[in-house]
């Protein structure tokens, strides 16, 4: 059924002052170092022309030849990637992910490249520079968490800060000093994320409050952010497919509580991760927990984002009251993104997801990735922007920090997200996301206003070149961004097609 909405922009109540920084990324500790990660779909995949297939036996650990593969090492120091990046903007870069559990600074060359036992890889001093560098040349804040796996201690003995100091003490000589840390990368999944054998959440606990007392007492002026959990306390995928989607069984996974219950060091910011549901890579062994194609412009899936934030905000407010709430991953699906997550289809779901949670809480949300796997805001090795990297790139350039409630129900054809505007003028700006794919949506507009509207080319929604005013979003010769400009938009009734986003900023 077509939708009409009515704007009422000077009756609007004002509902809290956001992060400027809300919109964040992540760049994986395993591309700095270079390491396995997720194997790229094949243009035909990403299409939805190709059925995506994988070997073994149905196990997750026998599937995993035919999902990674190893990557070199990211070059931060790319022109094109520092470029696209600085258009953001002011914003937190997250350098982490589990191989930062198992990771060695080896900042004096002792190892001569091999792994030390029990660690999974080693991070050498020009990479660790080169993220200093990267976070310098963008305008960035760092967060990072740290090393806590076999290699530094056993699970009966207390977590050394030997690690920690290493890569503090040289961020901070070099000018560049860690703003934030998580201890451990979702920790809730205890030793396959790297902890060491029979490790346990009183381990976790009690060396979360050790590094937390460490990091406090050396470096005060860094956040302490956690528990970095990824469930099992929120819904992943359907609702009716078991709730968790199988990661409590896949993964042994323990709950926020089991990690914070009686812990002495006190969060200054409650953190978690959350992904819409697994990727087809994972599919097979959590079935529940993945979302098909034509369900990701749909009610249950779009709404995820919003009922997760809800849920953890109480358990925010119960661990880090009048903390902030970041989510330090987020994406279309774990597993390194959906096939359609490099196209149009994400688009409406990413804006949906900052729209949702800023109407929840205060806070930072971590894009993962900047640059690695389908689900990056920029393709691997040639770092050219994808459809999700201008979308967000207009939301920082439009939408403000001051969040209104839109009056409007959010229902199929009409999920309505107001802010203030980000030039600081006046007004306010809306995002309207029709995600019907058969109805238009019509804004009844009282006052001129200035219109952006995003589609998949040529109506597509599994396009890998989105839209803005019907014009083409790519880079132009010597990486030159194509024109953001909006279209002067009349008062009266405005039509908005299916599958379309648009930002309408008013006076």
């Amino acid at each position: 059924m077509a939708e009409f909405v009515k704007m009422s922009p000077t009756e609007l109540k004002a509902l809290r002052e956001v992060n400027p920084m809300m919109m964040s990324y992540n760049i994986e500790f395993a591309e700095v170092t270079g390491g396995t990660f997720w194997k790229a779909y094949t243009p035909g995949q990403v299409a939805g022309t190709e059925p995506f297939t994988v070997g073994g036996n149905g196990s997750l650990e026998s599937m995993m030849g035919d999902l990674m593969q190893v990557y070199p090492p990211i070059n931060l120091y790319d022109e094109r990637i520092r470029k696209l990046a600085r258009e953001f903007g002011p914003a937190w870069v997250r350098v982490s992910g589990t191989w930062a559990t198992k990771t060695y600074y080896d900042f004096d060359g002792t190892t001569n490249g091999k792994v030390p036992d029990g660690y999974l890889n080693v991070l050498t001093k020009e990479q660790w520079i080169g993220v200093l560098d990267f976070v310098k040349a963008v305008g960035a804040k760092l967060l990072i968490s740290l090393s806590n796996c076999p290699g530094l201690h056993s699970a009966d003995t207390p977590w050394p800060s030997t690690e920690a100091e290493k890569i503090f003490g040289l961020s901070k000589e070099y000018g560049v000093p860690i703003a934030a840390v998580e201890f451990a990368n979702e920790p809730n999944m205890m030793e396959q994320t790297g902890f060491a054998p029979g490790y346990t959440p009183a381990d976790f606990r009690r060396d979360q409050d050790l590094c937390l007392a460490w990091v406090r007492k050396n470096y005060p002026d860094c956040i302490c952010v956690g528990p970095c959990t990824c469930g099992p306390d929120a819904t992943i995928g359907h609702k009716d497919g078991g709730g968790t989607g199988g990661i409590e069984q896949l993964f042994h996974s323990c709950s926020c509580a089991d990690l914070m219950e009686g812990t002495r060091e006190p969060l200054d910011v409650f953190s978690y991760h959350f992904y819409n549901g697994v990727s087809e890579r994972m599919a097979s062994v959590m079935p529940s927990a993945h979302w098909a194609p034509e369900e990701a412009n749909g009610e249950e899936y779009l709404a995820a984002a919003g009922e997760t934030a809800k849920i953890y905000a109480a358990l925010r407010d119960k661990y880090c009251p009048g903390g902030e709430m970041w989510v330090t991953e987020a994406g279309d699906a774990g597993g390194g993104g959906d096939t359609w997550a490099s196209t149009y289809l994400d688009v409406l779901r990413t804006l949906n997801e900052l729209g949702s949670f800023a109407a929840v809480s205060n806070g930072v949300i971590f894009h993962n990735t900047l640059a690695a796997s389908d689900y990056a805001f920029l393709s691997r090795g040639d770092h050219m922007p994808r459809p999700n990297y201008f979308a967000v790139l207009l939301w920082n350039r439009l939408m403000g920090t001051t969040v209104y409630d839109s009056n409007e129900p959010v229902r199929e054809g009409a999920h309505v997200y107001v802010h203030s505007r980000r030039d600081g003028k006046p007004g306010k700006a809306y995002l309207v996301i029709n995600n019907s794919l058969t109805e238009n949506t019509t804004v009844d507009l009282p006052c001129d206003a200035v219109r952006y509207t995003l589609a998949g080319k040529d109506g597509e929604l599994r396009a890998t070149v989105m839209t803005l005013n019907g014009r083409d979003l790519v880079l132009g010769e010597g990486d030159v961004l194509p024109d953001l400009s909006g279209a002067a938009q009349p008062a009266g009734k405005v039509v908005l097609a299916p599958a379309t986003c648009t930002f309408l900023i008013v006076d």
